[in-house]
């Protein structure tokens, strides 16, 4: 057994099969990647990392496995799937997610190809493990995958505490304890037990707030949008693959990046912290449907048209634009008297988030400081923005364009 002395949840004891899957090259890969990527160019103490988020949530599975009264064969899996559950993840986690999936079609979650070869494989062989069925509950699948990933997983709970711990904001210091304490299994579905309607909002609550003040801030976005753009260049102008760029961490990335003459720039605004401005920052009303649903290649063929117009370098304007707004937490199921019901039908509260989320969601359009103003205008023409007129940029609003404003 191995102890180790966490930020969030204290002394955390690691055995069996997460204890040899723990110094495995996949895991320990997850140490040099942040869990939060750019966000600690706006929260600089927010430098935790995906390993430490992982022993996280297998300290939360072995409780919840403990509470559930789930055993054996069934238990290690689980065990195993919590420790596994980040190793597919890209450098600099999310932010260049969308440039892996493009090319291969896989998300973080599926992680089949990483848990069949290699030290992983080889722990999971010994302790007479399918990596497939491993496979499987990291995304989610089979009775127990919500455990791992669903709308009351093990992850959820970890990920919103820890950050609000590493950023110093208050709004993710939800109670996971009781959340894991009130976890039941009725008709095959994991759900919370009688009386925790109003557990359930708080998880709902403590995300809203974390996306609006943390996950989604704007130099966040700005700088993950800037990061994302420079990694599709490299793998343009290079010889990497989206598969290795996979089992690269953030030190790697950002080497690579500067050793490429087309993305050394962009490096260098984010370790220099020399970002672009919003030249375009638009409500959800204001942009035309097929703008939002845009897919990853238009949206490069948007930036082309927009530089050209605004006659300012190819890599000079990022069109950055958020999907839809969604609330999968909503779909949370509760005990109500003596039947499940959904949260989004059983809580007001769910209605009115989704009422501020769709409030709070923008198109950015960035560009360098000097050309925000033409940057802008070619934006509105292009994309066909319904402003009635109204010019958005943050110079032109006579708004400060600074980006070091904890807002």
């Amino acid at each position: 057994m191995k102890t180790i002395k966490d930020a969030v949840h204290d002394h955390v004891s690691i055995d069996g099969v997460a204890r040899d899957l723990l110094d495995t090259p996949a895991v320990q890969r997850l140490r040099h990647v942040s869990q939060l990527g750019t966000v600690s160019l706006v929260y600089p103490s927010a430098n935790h990392t995906r390993f430490e988020h992982s022993i996280g949530v297998y300290h939360l599975a072995d409780r919840a496995l403990d509470h559930l009264g789930i055993e054996g064969k069934a238990a290690e899996r689980i065990r195993a799937a919590a420790m596994l559950h980040d190793v597919g993840h890209t450098p600099f986690s999310h932010n260049v997610e969308p440039i892996v999936h493009h090319e291969t079609g896989q998300y973080h979650d599926d992680v089949d190809d990483l848990l069949g070869t290699g030290a992983v494989a080889r722990v999971l062989s010994e302790h007479g493990l399918n990596p497939d069925r491993i496979a499987e509950l990291v995304s989610g699948e089979g009775r127990y995958g919500a455990i791992v990933s669903g709308e009351l997983d093990v992850d959820r709970m970890d990920y919103l505490v820890r950050d609000a711990h590493h950023t110093g904001v208050p709004y993710g210091t939800i109670d996971h304890g009781r959340l894991v304490r009130e976890l039941t299994f009725h008709d095959g579905e994991l759900v919370l037990a009688e009386g925790n309607v109003q557990t359930a909002e708080s998880l709902l609550l403590a995300r809203a707030l974390m996306n609006a003040t943390v996950y989604k801030h704007h130099v966040a976005r700005i700088s993950k949008a800037t990061l994302r753009r420079a990694t599709g260049r490299l793998l343009d102008e290079t010889g990497l693959d989206a598969d290795r760029l996979r089992r690269m961490d953030d030190h790697d990335l950002l080497v690579a990046l500067r050793n490429c003459e087309a993305t050394a720039d962009a490096a260098a605004q984010i370790a220099e912290r020399n970002l672009h401005k919003r030249a375009v920052w638009a409500e959800i009303d204001d942009v035309p449907e097929t703008i939002i649903d845009a897919d990853f290649e238009t949206v490069r063929e948007f930036e082309a048209e927009i530089a050209a117009d605004a006659n300012v370098g190819p890599t000079d304007v990022i069109v950055d634009v958020p999907g839809r707004p969604t609330m999968r937490e909503s779909s949370t199921r509760v005990m109500v008297g003596g039947e499940t019901r959904r949260l989004d039908r059983q809580s007001p509260l769910v209605e009115a988030l989704r009422t501020a989320q769709h409030a709070q969601w923008r198109l950015g359009v960035y560009a360098p400081e000097g050309a925000t103003d033409r940057v802008g205008r070619s934006a509105e023409r292009v994309l066909g923005l319904e402003t009635d007129g109204t010019l958005v940029s943050e110079t032109r609003r006579g708004v400060h364009t600074r980006l070091d404003e904890f807002e």
